[in-house]
């Protein structure tokens, strides 16, 4: 490694890599030291070679950082690291010198070290959250915050406080609306941090806790604040109502575009700076369904106007009118370039930005379009803007003769009373001359020079003010919720509080002074929040806690605002002086509050004095102090524009709107009755020409020449007076003050500081109401350059906003409160049987959880834990609640089952007494089987006699023997079926001799007959039916008494009778059976169904103690009893249920068997063009909307889980082999539900959950099913068919509700779980709170749905009707030609008797001979093959003539819609 002088390298073996290092150190050194790298070169070794080439001091610690984008993203190499890895992954261009702009380089920068010495290394790891640093200092903040600012991480967390450092850049990535929806529903720190985060957070905290929220954004000019506020605002708006955007989610949005034209500026800290204070209130229903908001701005910057630095620019409206207004717009407000006007021509007025300026001039039109701006509005708008700007190129001059104050220039005048429609004379003396009224007399004098440019600036500046006031109001007129204003429905608000950022610029004057209180009150209103407050808490509950100091600027509140000796209460005082002066007020404020240590007057003659604010000392200039804090509209310019033909001027000036507003009702009135009556008056005189002359007259009255009707927006653009009255209530704190003429005056118009006092306390006393949250942005340069991080200024607004306070206090501090009765409310599930709020008890909860006890502290009434703690302490919760519920459903289940086993039981015993009676035991003799010895278990089926008719004879089929466990298990059910067959009357069956050998015992309540069959499924049995007759025989004549032996023989008769017909049907049975399998296909199978190992299964015996049921047959195994269960898919069933098992272990099926698996797969695998919907959903659906459709509680009812569990692994492997018709119609729907609940993504997708449930939110029936279904277009398209095929089958199912008793609102709670599911199943109480909603979501698509279904059907119906009525009057016009038709095609002779088969019409096929039917039977082609017609000679045809009449007449009924189409 050797390093180079920029132009030339050294060369090495290999090739040849030169990097420069640019180091980053305060002192003075190279720009930078090109280095040449080889393979053997680690990150020390450049970094000592570096060190000795600048000539550094090598005593200090140096660290390497590779940057590949200037001012980009920063990695720290490790002193081992190998820095040509890295250099290899550049482009080649960058692996030799070039411009530092290109990126690809690395810096050398200083490790930082703390006052005690020690070595503060580079912070390796990135940090989200400030609390979470090792060591917290001034430096380990700054350059976390460093760090992650180059990483475009601008978003940092203090526990629940966000720091945004302003890139001034838009970053996409950050501002992508995915970034809603990932934020939504995610505690806070869980993701990344974001400002979305922090309005999540505020709007879940105001639905959960029923409490209005606040979001206070602080920071100096140019730190984001405007920004953050918008992104605060689009977000809330979409966590309401998602992509479902209703007309206030509109204006909302479009209210903040127009807002910042009108009263944002570039200024040299901020290119977007707000010169005006807001508070934006978003006003909720207690559902989260946005419902109105209200705007409140404070105090516009109106100086701004009329002068300003040379650096600055006026507002921003002004630029979009001129650079992006058309031709026509020029002409039509009278527009010059901007360096023609004076206001405009002070500072920078080289606009290198004028097609962007053109751009947002179209944003500006379309944004006031969604706030409800008219066209005619709009043009008021801008003809009183371009009005603003003339007002500063009116000149004033003293002639030379008169002395008399003149205005000019002539062109410029009389413009400007065209844009304001006013008279030029009365105009010229509004600004000339000053008029004063008495009660005795009125006074009118003349200007000086400087009086009249100041008041033609006063003039501009509250015309300006007036206009911005009108559309704030506008705004919030158009934010008005009408409901607010008809009923009282109790709602939550979250504010977004965006005040001026602290300033302090080369000339500060009384304008920065009102900014610099209201930041220094907001700042109090953190410091008590964040500090005081929770300090007090903690205090007053007795727990130990070290006390932490902060910055108290209540010192600075009260040098400014304290009655009677309060910087503003002074100058009230001096305005209050006619005779004062600014020289007046600097001697009052040097005698009053001189000795206070935050006011410092200046030394010298300058009139200025100094302010020691929290963010630092502020000097200002006492100039026009008095008349600024005394600026209103004055009453000539009042006068002059009540006097303008445009009545939108009027709204401007307006004292009390309400009384304008009733003013223009009655105006509008009385012109609507004067158009009228001008236009019968025409009416009449042109009536005598409409006779002669052919043209039409024009009865259109807009003629705005003639008849102007602009007067009209005042009834168009208000709803009535009452919402009126409520707008100017609400935005009356901070209205242009005006003054008129009046006599009598009294009162004295209130200040400007005083009004901007006013409406400060009044919104600190909402915010107070509020929950707050903070977010602090902070500047990341004075420059204003994008993505640079100047560490001086951001450690400044570190140490002056208290963030090193905040940390220690978040860090220290306990995020999370209970009262003792909170807590146990909260989580009572998690505290034993009985447990009190008592600190006791909530000790002992912690230390059974083994929380640390440094994590939670134990107050007089309150529990105080860190967040971590609280988090666990919620998933725990959620854990055990997760618990209750599957024990509850697990007992529920067994309830419901051990039900229906006592009723089946119950059932039997019922039929047992109903059939059998009470006889003596009987033993039957021991039949002959095979094998008797041998020591395997046996089974005793119970044989049930059924009814006989034959009489006794040994018939052959006696001798055969029963050899099959089969062949005896169908004799079994056999003779079981027949003795539940009642018998008929008359006839002797079985159940006779039931009842006769009832009669031979004489009691009841036994069985009757009882053999028991030493059998084995491994052996065959050998019982021969001679045998069993022999038991019978004697079973009768025991049973039988005396006078009864003769009806033994009829008996034994009747029970041989039922055996023959039985064996008969037996051996067609065994005849008709395929040959039977080898004896290796024997041994394959009898290895595959062992016991020990049935299908795959590998079971293990256990002993059941918690009672349980068995999957195979449905019954319990209860408690202290043998179970077995497979250790691979966890089947447990008895050890009696082993033979009975026919499916596949699920876990461990062959992976060779063909097909795919149809469950717990994306929907989007199992469809294509040829299946839109997948193969199992159809075949489910369309087997239950056969065989199901009328079953009572069909989705309801569930089915076997044994054969649920068969028939999903052959659907699952082979759907199309499953012979559906097998299984009961309950398993068949339960599969439905699986298979829609074993989505990974359900029908209605995790990414739209959140968005049904504030569909069905909305308080309109219509609203939500529009919303809805414009959701439901947003599936992606497998799922859209999939669930149209299942809501319409939900709809054949609703249908037929008076059958299955499943009406739509039924089906919803079946199917809301399947198919609209929570994406968080962590949380059981989200998912349980949410079941209303998703059910009524579901509820709202099948009730739609349903609804068009049976319009459909109606006007189908309707339309049958008129086809029915259209099919018999065609019926009857044609009836004789189109039987004569139908003679011809039967082989009926019309005008010929003689017809034959090769003379018809209609071709005929011969049908091939059938038992019954003639031969020479043929079908005629086309009809059906139940109506033929059989031709005979041509002497027989007569005798068919009936039979074919009658055949036409069908055929006709049976094929009019045919018959209408042909004709037609």
């Amino acid at each position: 490694m050797s390093t180079t002088d920029g132009t030339g390298v050294s060369e090495q073996d290999g090739e040849v890599h030169v990097v420069q290092i640019y180091p980053r150190l305060s002192q003075d050194t190279t720009a930078y030291c090109p280095v040449q790298v080889s393979a053997g070169d680690t990150a020390s070794a450049i970094i000592h070679n570096a060190v000795v080439t600048l000539g550094l001091d090598s005593s200090l610690t140096y660290c390497l950082l590779e940057a590949r984008e200037s001012g980009g993203e920063e990695r720290l190499l490790e002193a081992g690291d190998c820095p040509l890895d890295r250099v290899l992954l550049w482009p080649p261009e960058t692996q030799k010198w070039h411009p530092p702009s290109h990126g690809y380089y690395f810096i050398l920068q200083e490790q930082q070290a703390n006052s005690a010495g020690k070595r503060v290394e580079t912070i390796k790891e990135d940090y989200d959250d400030l609390c979470n640093l090792p060591t917290v200092t001034e430096e380990s903040v700054l350059e976390a915050l460093r760090q992650r600012f180059y990483k475009h991480k601008i978003y940092t967390y203090t526990s629940n406080i966000l720091i945004a450092i302003n890139p001034n850049k838009f970053l996409p990535v950050y501002y992508n609306p995915k970034y809603i929806k990932m934020y939504e529903n995610q505690p806070l720190g869980k993701l990344s941090p974001h400002i979305f985060a922090i309005a999540d957070v505020a709007f879940r905290a105001m639905l959960n806790r029923q409490v209005n929220q606040c979001i206070v954004i602080s920071g100096e000019s140019g730190s984001g604040k405007t920004e953050s506020s918008s992104f605060l605002i689009h977000c809330l708006t979409g966590l309401s109502q998602k992509t479902y955007s209703s007309g206030l989610e509109r204006t909302i949005l479009g209210a903040g575009p127009v807002i910042e034209a009108f009263g944002n500026s570039k200024t040299a800290e901020n290119n977007n700076s707000s010169r005006f204070g807001k508070f934006i209130q978003l006003n909720y229903l207690e559902s989260g369904v946005i419902r109105g908001a209200v705007i409140e701005k404070y105090l516009l910057e109106k100086s701004r106007l009329v002068s300003r630095d040379k650096s600055e620019r006026n507002y921003h409206v002004f630029y979009y009118l001129l650079m992006g207004a058309s031709k026509d717009e020029k002409e039509e407000f009278h527009l010059f370039k901007p360096q023609d006007y004076l206001y405009l021509n002070q500072g920078d007025v080289h606009l290198d930005d004028d097609e962007d300026l053109g751009q947002q001039y179209k944003r500006l039109h379309q944004a006031m379009e969604m706030v409800g701006f008219l066209s005619s509005t709009k043009k008021h708008i801008f003809s009183i803007l371009s009005a603003v700007l003339l007002l500063g190129n009116v000149t004033f001059t003293l002639s030379e003769d008169t002395q008399v104050l003149e205005a000019g220039p002539a062109e410029v005048l009389s413009t400007l009373s065209d844009l304001l429609k006013v008279k030029n004379e009365l105009l010229v003396t509004a600004l000339t001359k000053r008029r004063v009224v008495t009660a005795n007399c009125t006074v009118v004098s003349q200007y000086t020079l400087q009086e009249a440019s100041t008041m033609r600036d006063s003039m501009a500046k509250s015309l300006y003010g007036a206009l911005f006031d009108w559309i704030i109001l506008h705004i919030n007129h158009a934010l008005l919720n009408r409901r607010d204003m008809e009923e009282s429905i109790s709602c939550l608000s979250i504010g977004v509080l965006d005040m001026f950022g602290f300033e302090n610029l080369q000339t500060n004057s009384f304008e920065q002074l009102c900014i610099n209180y209201s930041h220094e009150t907001l700042q109090y209103y953190i410091n008590q929040n964040i500090f005081k407050l929770e300090q007090n808490d903690y205090v007053s509950e007795g727990i130990s806690w070290q006390n932490i100091d902060f910055t108290d600027n209540r010192g600075c509140i009260q040098l400014i605002s304290s009655e009677s000796v309060g910087l503003f209460d002074l100058l009230d005082q001096e305005c209050s002086l006619p005779q004062a002066t600014d020289e007046t007020f600097m001697d009052k404020l040097k005698q009053q509050i001189q000795d206070n240590p935050l006011f410092v007057p200046s030394q010298n003659t300058e009139p200025t004095f100094v302010i020691q604010h929290f963010a630092g000392r502020v000097k200002y200039h006492i100039k026009d102090f008095r008349k600024k804090n005394t600026e209103h509209m004055r009453p000539e310019v009042v006068s002059l524009l009540r006097s303008s033909g445009r009545s939108f001027l009027h709204h401007l000036v307006a004292s009390s709107p309400e009384a304008l507003f009733r003013w223009g009702v009655l105006r509008a009135t009385i012109r609507i009755l004067t158009v009228f009556k001008s236009m019968a008056r025409q009416r009449a005189e042109l009536s005598e020409l409409l006779i002669n002359k052919s043209e039409p007259l024009d009865f259109s009255f807009d003629r705005s020449d003639e008849h102007p009707i602009d007067i009209f927006e005042d009834i168009f653009n208000l709803m009535n007076l009452r919402s009126l009255q409520h707008i100017v209530g609400v935005t009356a704190h901070d209205r242009t003050s005006k003054s008129i003429f009046h006599p009598h005056r009294t009162s004295k118009l209130q200040t400007v500081n005083a009004q901007f006092q006013a409406s400060l306390k009044k919104l600190m006393k909402t915010i107070e109401k509020a929950e707050p949250f903070f977010i602090f942005c902070v500047r990341s340069n004075a420059e204003k350059k994008e993505l640079q991080f100047d560490n001086e200024l951001v450690l400044n607004q570190i140490k002056y906003t208290g963030i090193l306070q905040m940390i220690h206090i978040q860090k220290s501090g306990y995020s999370a409160k209970y009262t003792f009765k909170e807590f146990v409310k909260k989580f009572r599930m998690l505290l034993p049987k009985g447990a009190t709020a008592t600190p006791e008890h909530i000790t002992e909860l912690f230390e059974r959880m083994e929380l640390d006890k440094s994590t939670y502290q134990i107050g007089k009434t309150k529990v105080f834990l860190k967040e971590k703690e609280r988090q666990l302490l919620q998933d725990t919760l959620n854990k055990e609640v997760m618990r209750h519920i599957i024990i509850l459903q697990r007992w529920f289940r067994a309830c419901l089952i051990r039900l229906h086993f006592l009723e089946k039981r119950d059932a039997s015993v019922i039929i047992q007494v109903q059939f059998f009676f009470t006889l003596p035991s009987y033993t039957p003799p021991p039949y002959h089987t095979a094998n008797q010895n041998s020591g395997r278990a046996s089974r005793n089926p119970t044989i049930r006699i059924s009814r006989a008719t034959r009489a006794l004879q040994w018939d052959a089929s006696l001798d055969r023997e029963i050899t099959n466990p089969k062949e005896l298990r169908n004799l079994d059910e056999f003779l079981g079926n027949q003795v539940r067959s009642p018998p008929g009357k008359g006839k002797d069956t079985l159940s006779c001799l039931h009842w006769r050998c009832a009669c031979f015992e004489g009691k009841n309540g036994k069985q009757l007959y009882n053999f028991s069959w030493p059998l084995c499924d491994q052996q065959k049995p050998q019982i021969g039916y001679k045998d069993l007759m022999k038991g019978f025989h004697n079973k009768v004549n025991s049973l039988a008494g005396s006078k009864e032996k003769g009806e033994v023989s009829l008996v034994v008769n009747l029970f041989q009778s039922v055996l023959d017909g039985f064996i008969r049907g037996e051996i067609k049975r065994v005849e008709s059976e395929p040959a039977k399998a080898t004896k290796t296909t024997k041994k394959r199978r009898k290895k595959k169904q062992c016991p020990d190992s049935p299908l795959d299964h590998l079971f293990s015996t256990y002993q059941v103690n918690i009672m349980q049921s068995c999957d195979l047959c449905g019954s319990y195994i209860w408690g202290m009893e043998k179970a077995y269960m497979c250790s691979a898919c966890k089947l447990i069933c008895h050890k009696k249920c082993l033979k009975q098992i026919i499916t596949d272990c699920s876990t461990r099926c062959d992976d060779n068997v063909p097909g795919s698996l149809h469950f717990g797969v994306q929907v989007c695998v199992l469809t294509s063009k040829a299946n839109p919907v997948p193969k199992v959903v159809e075949l489910l659906l369309m087997h239950v909307e056969l065989n199901g459709l009328y079953t009572e509680g069909i989705y309801r009812k569930s089915g076997s889980a044994c054969r649920a569990r068969e028939l999903h692994q052959i659907l699952e492997t082979n759907p199309e082999g499953a012979c559906l018709d097998n299984y009961p119609i309950h398993t068949i729907s339960g599969l439905v539900k699986r298979w829609l609940r074993d989505l990974p993504d359900p029908l209605m997708t995790f990414s739209l959950y959140s968005d049904f449930l504030h569909a069905v939110e909305l308080p309109e029936k219509p609203e939500k099913i529009r919303a809805v279904y414009k959701l439901i277009e947003e599936l992606p398209p497998a799922n859209y068919n999939t669930l149209e095929r299942l809501i319409f089958h939900l709809v054949r199912v609703a249908k037929e509700e008076d059958h299955n008793k499943m009406s739509p609102s039924s089906l919803a709670i079946v199917f809301a779980p399947c198919i609209l599911r929570s994406p968080d199943a962590s949380d059981p109480f989200l998912g349980m709170k949410d079941v209303s909603k998703t059910t009524l979501c579901v509820e709202i698509l099948i009730s739609e749905q349903f609804r068009r279904y049976k319009e459909k059907m109606q006007n189908i119906q309707e339309l049958e009707y008129a086809e029915a009525l259209a099919v018999n009057q065609l019926k009857l016009r044609r009836q004789n030609t189109h039987i004569f038709g139908l003679w011809e095609e039967a082989g009926v002779p019309g005008e010929n008797p003689h017809m034959h088969r090769e003379n018809m019409q209609t071709p005929c096929r011969k049908i091939p001979g059938k038992p019954g039917r003639e031969p020479g039977t043929f079908l005629l082609q086309g009809e059906s093959a139940n109506h033929y017609a059989t031709v005979q000679p041509p002497w027989a045809i007569s005798h068919y003539r009936n039979a074919c009449l009658a055949l036409c007449v069908h055929e006709t009924e049976k094929r009019g819609d045919q018959h209408i189409k042909e004709t037609t």
